[in-house]
């Protein structure tokens, strides 16, 4: 077991924001299931636990549980509905990655998510139609995630072709517009909080690739925000520093070690050229051994 772990570990380093995302997603699902089976082994279930980190409708609620806004984006119902997420994060995230940088993608993930949240609260709290359901509605999911994702490379890079199983290839363009009238054909069915939230990420993608092309990042506060969170686990962070050691010293006292030592090479310096004036009119014998040392050791410095 220790082996796998250190394996995932490795993994998770190595890979890209894509694929760090993934595994935050899919690690959060393993979790909250896990925590569900325990809980129906003792004839209970999870959910009045778990209600916590899924986004509620109610504005009454959502006061209460304010992370959820945040918490929501990485929880799924089940296996399908994560399944088909990430593969959806996997294809369009390495697509976005062609255009856009990992910090980028890390952040219109959460704005994305944050948008499509924040939409869907004030849609069922705003429309009549959901005044009924609203009390008892939560949502869970990292759609609006992956539409802004999906926006935000369409709107930098509308002709570019994927090619789709059974239907060829098809223009990024065309795909998010498919995408986004389905969800606004399908606001009033049973999924209507999830196709809204579809919308408010589409909506976030297109205002972040619409800003960054005049030179405004959009997601900017969010990387801020996330690179000081993360480096709080930074052991580095929580390292002392070695404190610096400033010697004071007497000015006049350093300018005469200055000129001792100037005056110490000078003096050197003549000598040598004494000797070696010795050496061209009298030869090498005629050195005192002293004179033969000293020239020895000029000649290695």
């Amino acid at each position: 077991m220790g082996h796998i772990i250190a394996d995932l570990k490795q993994a998770f380093k190595r890979g890209n924001i894509v694929i760090q995302l993934v595994f935050i997603n899919v690690g959060v699902f393993i979790v909250t299931s896990l925590l569900s089976v325990f809980f129906v082994l003792f004839n209970r279930s999870a959910g009045p636990i778990l209600q916590y980190f899924e986004l509620p409708a109610s504005i009454e609620r959502f006061i209460y549980q304010p992370w959820s806004l945040i918490t929501y984006m990485f929880m799924h119902a089940d296996i399908l509905h994560i399944l088909f997420n990430m593969l959806w994060l996997y294809w369009f995230g390495a697509i976005f990655l062609y255009f856009f940088t990992s910090k980028h993608l890390r952040g219109i993930y959460i704005f994305g998510g944050l948008c499509g949240g924040l939409l869907y609260i004030l849609s069922y709290n705003v429309f009549p139609y959901f005044a009924d359901a609203v009390g008892a509605s939560v949502m869970v999911g990292a759609s609006a995630s992956i539409l802004a994702i999906v926006t935000a490379a369409a709107y930098r890079e509308p002709n570019y072709t994927i090619r789709l199983l059974l239907i060829g290839n098809v223009r990024l363009k065309y795909l998010a517009l498919f995408v986004v009238l389905t969800d606004l054909l399908f606001l009033t069915s049973g999924n209507a909080g999830g196709h809204i939230a579809h919308l408010g990420g589409a909506l976030a993608g297109l205002w972040f690739a619409a800003s960054l092309s005049k030179g405004v990042d959009i997601t900017g506060w969010i990387n801020k925000i996330l690179d000081a969170f993360v480096s709080l686990f930074n052991k580095k962070t929580w390292q002392r520093k070695p404190k610096m050691k400033v010697h004071y010293g007497n000015g006049k006292t350093n300018r005469e070690k200055d000129y001792d030592y100037n005056a110490q090479k000078k003096a050197q310096s003549d000598e040598i050229d004494r000797i070696l004036d010795k050496l061209k009119k009298s030869g090498y014998d005629s050195l005192t051994t002293e004179e033969k040392k000293s020239l020895f050791d000029a000649s290695k410095r």
